[in-house]
């Protein structure tokens, strides 16, 4: 699937029923052997209803840290977000990067782009972001493609394809049977895109955050961070998902990552609302933009 022409891709007419989705990676570079493993799982599960799923030679170009340089990662998705043949853009990879990209890609946006469900969570957040304050697509916070590298990552590619394929409600954070109202970030991500034209108009949503490697220290400052922004004041409620492989601090910090959720909750008059079922791991659910 790597390398497939986009241009063949359009060319295609949408009466078979499949649903398309073209990957790019914003951030880091994808492993080589995602590709085949993502579309062998599809075809294993829904056979002839499998949705084609076509990954821009993008996601294997190198130029540093990144996928290829920012010149290169915009337009990959902005070919793949202005191109009508694909119902789904879904990122490759999280790292770091597409925060360096956001600002050429939302003005290039076209019609086309409005009609697309935008798939991905960490540091794809700065694109979700501002994606979600346009208008632009459904923005979900979900997993990335490189997951099936992760033991038990067919589980989480399973998870995105039976909601992208038949919205299958069991792969939605539970939460949001009852406040389908939200959206869903990582804990660092949102922190650095508070003050930045990207920052996002939450005004009663229910806010979910997550957050890996960072140490508590980090996490406690960075809540401080977004509950004391005015705008995020305005809220329905925060949920906190988990915070996975927090270095050990010495000393101790003395207080785990939902007792300082709950402090910072406090403090600014945010309501607590209990935890959310997303992180960086294969459990992690989908949360659509509500």
């Amino acid at each position: 699937m790597v390398g497939r022409d986009l241009e063949q891709v359009a060319e295609r007419t949408l009466g078979d029923g499949r649903i398309r989705i073209g990957v790019v990676a914003p951030a880091s570079r994808m492993s080589p052997e995602v590709p085949d493993k993502v579309t062998a799982l599809a075809d294993r599960l829904y056979g002839a209803r499998a949705p084609e799923i076509v990954f821009h030679p993008q996601c294997l170009a190198s130029s540093g840290h990144f996928a290829g340089d920012d010149q290169t990662r915009a337009a990959a998705f902005i070919e793949v977000a202005n191109d009508p043949a694909f119902d789904v853009l879904w990122c490759a990879r999280g790292g770091y990067g597409a925060n360096r990209i956001a600002e050429n890609v939302l003005p290039a946006l076209t019609h086309a782009a409005k009609a697309k469900v935008y798939l991905g969570y960490s540091d794809f957040g700065f694109l979700l972001a501002p994606l979600f304050g346009a208008g632009i697509g459904t923005c979900v916070h979900g997993p990335v493609a490189q997951e099936i590298q992760r033991d038990g990552g067919e589980v989480a590619i399973a998870r995105v394809l039976s909601w992208l394929v038949d919205r299958d409600l069991g792969a939605l954070e539970p939460s949001l049977a009852a406040e389908p109202k939200a959206v869903a970030f990582n804990i660092t991500v949102l922190s650095q895109m508070l003050g930045t034209p990207f920052q996002p108009d939450l005004t009663g949503r229910v806010l979910m955050l997550e957050e890996v490697s960072e140490a508590m220290y980090r996490i406690d400052r960075s809540l401080f961070h977004i509950t004391s922004n005015s705008e995020i004041r305005k809220v329905a409620g925060i949920r906190l998902g988990r915070c996975n492989l927090i270095p050990e601090n010495d000393p101790d910090f003395g207080l785990d990552a939902e007792a300082v959720a709950r402090v910072w909750c406090e403090r600014s008059g945010i309501p607590w609302l209990g935890r959310a079922d997303i992180g960086h791991d294969v459990e992690n659910k989908l949360v659509p933009f509500g």
